[in-house]
Order: C-alpha cells, then structure tokens, then sequence
C-alpha cells in the first residue's frame, strides 16, 4: 500500500521515477555517515576498482537534476556502516526526491500532505506543527540556539543529561539537546516539521542571513521518529567543495575512512537547477505507519537475519 500510494502521489504531480546506481567511485564525505565498499575485481577500463555503496541516491539525482531531467524521485535500497538497532539497519530503503523552482519550505509542504495522506488513508490521522529550529528550543528549553555561548549550553545538557561532555562540540550538545530532551517530548500523533537550522548544520543547503544565518534545511518527525531530511539545495560548487574539504578534514581527523569526493558532482553543480530535495527512511516510516518499535518488525530479513 505505501509504494502504490507514493507513486501515485508523484503520478498526479507529474514527478518522474528514475534510478541511479547503487555502487559509486565517489563516496559520502560527512563524517556522520560510514559507507561500505567493495574492490570490483574484472578490468578496470572503467575507473577506480574501489567502489562505494551508495549512502542516498543524492549525488546521481542532482546530476540529472543538472542534465535537465526535471522534478523527480527514486525508491531504491541505501547502505550505512555501523548503523544496526532497534531504529537502525545498515541496508535499508529510502525515498529521495526533488522540485525544481522550490525552494526548502515550499517542500516540506509537500512531504507533509504526502505524510499526512497516508496515514489518513492507514486510519491514523495526525496533528501538525511547523516551527523553526530556534523556536522549537527556546519553547521547549528556554534556549536560544543560534546565539546561546557555548558554556549555556553545556550547562543545559548537564542539568537534564548525565554525559561527560569532554570534547563535544556546540553541534554535539545542540544534537544532544535536541534528541534526549525535545525530541522525547513530541506527541506520538504529531508531525513535526522543522526548518532553519544553524548554519553549522548546513550540509548541502543554502545559508540565508538573517539576524543570523541559518541553513535552509528541514526535518520531519512522526512522534519522535525523524523520517525526513530536505535542503534548499546549494548549487554553489566552490563552496560545496570546501564543505566537502572541511569533511575530510574532520574525517581524516577522527581515523576515519577518506571516500573520494564526488567530482562529477562538483562538475555539474555549476548546471544545477534552483531546487529544494529531501530523503525519507521508508522501514522507518513502516514502524510509524503499523505502531511497531524494532525495525526487525517491519524488515522480513534484518541485519541480524540476512
């Protein structure tokens, strides 16, 4: 029922189905996200024998995007290393797609009424909240997390949460703020959009200036599960090249793995249309839709199975 209803959805609004490859020379460079790879063992006419497992279908979608192919979407398998858990499958799918013109708003309004349509259609409706990341804060903790000093903050994580804080960063704390002590408190019959985030969380959105910058970038919640996560799409590829840079740093840093950046996506961002995208977890949203907890409950064959 949720794949019909999703190509259904994109049917009526004339978004395109494509598919993208599954194995990469180019890997995620977020030092958040571990990528498995493999070595192609036959002629090597074709690059790099190191291969990479797609972490989302993104860096091939966006170079269509820059190709001209229009709105569009792929459902398809993505793999994450170390993640495995209740919540967590190291192989597990994902729905990712993409408006052209739009900016990071306009489609989260989309995801929503997606969101919303099918859990009416399951026979759970759900309740609404927009707001953005500074509001969600200064609400639920009476902090402001866009100009709160770091020593506030570490103060707020050490009231509620009981974690040495030796070497986190201000993201660290705002992260665990926000998962151990707003995110618990989120209706179980509640989507939660949030946008704007600090600039710190840009990822690959835009920055806008306000009193201060934020990303354009947003994320939805049923409960307190996180499905979705959408940007206002930088198409700047110098400054997407230095992000990419700044990630291989912190990689490099930290002893982790070094992915080759994805230059053919650094090429073409140059041609990348205006556009908002957005990757949602579709066995997570399984458990939202059927009330379950363990992602064994939704996969026929876990991590732990396969």
């Amino acid at each position: 029922m949720v794949y019909r209803y999703i190509r259904e959805f994109f049917h009526a609004r004339d978004v395109l189905e494509l598919e993208t490859p599954i194995l990469s020379q180019a890997g995620n460079t977020d030092p958040n996200i571990r990528s498995f790879h493999l070595f192609y063992g036959g002629p090597t006419a074709g690059g790099s024998a190191r291969r990479w497992l797609r972490t989302s279908p993104e860096f091939p979608l966006k170079r269509l995007l820059a190709g001209g192919i229009g709105d569009c979407y792929e459902i398809g398998k993505v793999f994450r290393d170390g993640e495995f858990g209740r919540r967590h499958n190291p192989e597990f799918s994902m729905l990712e797609w993409y408006r052209v013109g739009w900016n990071h708003l306009r489609l989260a309004e989309e995801a929503a009424a997606l969101l919303l349509g099918l859990f009416a259609e399951a026979g759970k409706p759900l309740q609404t909240l927009h707001t953005t990341y500074r509001k969600l804060f200064m609400d639920a903790i009476g902090i402001d997390p866009l100009l709160a000093c770091d020593a506030s903050l570490a103060d707020a994580v050490s009231a509620r949460i009981r974690i040495s804080l030796d070497g986190l960063t201000r993201d660290d704390l705002l992260d665990l703020l926000l998962t151990h002590v707003i995110e618990p408190a989120f209706p179980e019959h509640q989507l939660t959009v949030i946008h704007d985030f600090p600039a710190s969380q840009c990822a690959l959105a835009k920055l806008r200036q306000d009193d201060v910058a934020v990303a354009e970038r947003f994320e939805i919640y049923i409960g307190s599960s996180e499905l979705a996560n959408g940007y206002h799409e930088l198409n700047d590829a110098a400054e997407q090249r230095q992000r990419f840079e700044d990630d291989v740093l912190r990689r490099r840093s930290g002893g982790g793995e070094l992915p080759d950046m994805d230059e053919r996506l650094l090429q073409s961002l140059a041609s990348l249309p205006d556009c908002a995208g957005i990757a949602m977890g579709l066995d997570r949203l399984m458990l939202c839709l059927l009330g379950k907890t363990e992602m064994s409950e939704v996969i026929a064959f876990d991590f732990s199975r396969a």
